[in-house]
């Protein structure tokens, strides 16, 4: 029989629950701002402004500088390692500003996805070596959280069981090792939307991986109710020809979390995968009012759908920052929708019904 080590003392463990509770509280969920510099300048470029340091600086201080409004909001902020240490135009940390609005830092540590060999174009998560010291280091510059990226893709031939295997297993070991720190991890296996697969397909892919890496999680001996999950929704494909309603995707996310997902897991911050500001809120509003019984803390953890009006509406120009964050903390806000008159309008005008327990797709129960 194996035994299990102590890993972690009594006060490590609630250190790590209260951090997981505070970010994960009601009605808040988690600004991601952790766009390497590859990608903020896919972003950039869109709003034709140069991919510099300064330029990158300037855009986070537009979501920085929002005001109390936004306290209600966010309980979190994933840095990229460039901004946990700069500063805004005053000389405040950007670290600071965020820790005064009582919100909690959080730090990107993986290295971006690398080849899996052996695979029909797979991949798998880099920066497993040296991950101790810099979380060590990241902590005593007040990050309390990390993120850490797996990526994989649904296709005829894939995920391959040893894509699941390796990044299951990369997760669990980044997760073991933050903990060592104090640092909560986030741990974010994300199936992505590409390609034509349509909504059941995408729940059996997901219900796979997620009991996947709760097997490795539970084999690395992590502390559960010291850590979050940032998975997809259960989307069908871009390329799908047939058309889900919310209520469908949240009752296909819901069911594939109730399979795999083991109720000490704190919080579930869901990534917006490439959805419009628009659908991914009232997807995740759907899956807070679906009927099943939701355990754990269900809320988000979203980029560009928190931040595309924003950056659309800053340019570059520092004239436009004070209308960019307004439209931040507006879609921020927007996160917070419950079932009110007007979301149900909504809602009513994208299915033509609206959702009732009885209304249970059998999709979701059987492959």
């Amino acid at each position: 029989m194996t035994h299990q080590f102590p890993t972690l003392t009594t006060e490590q463990k609630r250190e790590l629950h209260e951090i997981a509770l505070r970010i994960v509280a009601p009605g808040k969920g988690i600004l991601a701002a952790d766009e390497s510099v590859g990608s903020m300048g896919k972003r950039l470029n869109q709003i034709g402004v140069e991919n510099t340091e300064e330029n990158r600086r300037l855009y986070r201080q537009v979501l920085f500088t929002a005001d109390d409004r936004i306290d209600n909001c966010i309980g979190g902020v994933i840095f990229f390692h460039e901004t946990l240490y700069q500063n805004s135009d005053d000389g405040v940390p950007f670290v600071k500003m965020i820790k005064d609005k009582g919100i909690t830092i959080g730090i990107k540590v993986d290295k971006g996805v690398v080849p899996l060999p052996g695979t029909n174009g797979e991949t798998t998560t880099q920066g497993l070596d040296g991950l101790s010291e810099r979380c060590a280091q990241y902590k005593k510059d007040g990050a309390d959280f990390a993120k850490w990226r797996c990526v994989m893709k649904i296709s005829d031939t894939t995920p391959s069981q040893l894509c699941i295997t390796e990044n299951a297993n990369v997760l669990a070991r980044y997760a073991s090792i933050c903990q060592q720190h104090g640092i909560v991890p986030i741990v974010e296996p994300e199936i992505l939307p590409d390609g034509d697969h349509d909504l059941k397909r995408c729940q059996f892919v997901t219900e796979r991986v997620l009991a996947a890496v709760y097997k490795a999680m539970f084999d690395h001996h992590v502390y559960l109710e010291g850590t979050l999950l940032k998975p997809n929704m259960v989307t069908p494909g871009h390329g799908c020809p047939t058309k889900f309603s919310a209520e469908e995707v949240a009752m296909a996310t819901v069911t594939a979390l109730r399979r795999t997902v083991p109720p000490a897991v704190t919080g579930v911050t869901f990534l917006s995968g490439g959805q419009s500001e628009e659908e991914a809120s009232l997807n995740l509003n759907a899956i807070n009012n679906c009927p099943l019984v939701k355990p754990w803390a269900l809320t988000f953890s979203f980029g560009r759908a928190l931040q595309a009006s924003a950056l659309k509406t800053w340019r570059g120009q520092r004239e436009n920052q004070s209308a960019a964050t307004e439209e931040f903390i507006k879609r921020a806000e927007a996160r917070l929708i419950k079932h009110t008159e007007k979301l149900k309008h909504i809602l009513q005008g994208e299915t033509g019904k609206l959702y009732t327990p009885f209304m249970i797709p059998s999709h979701c129960f059987t492959y």
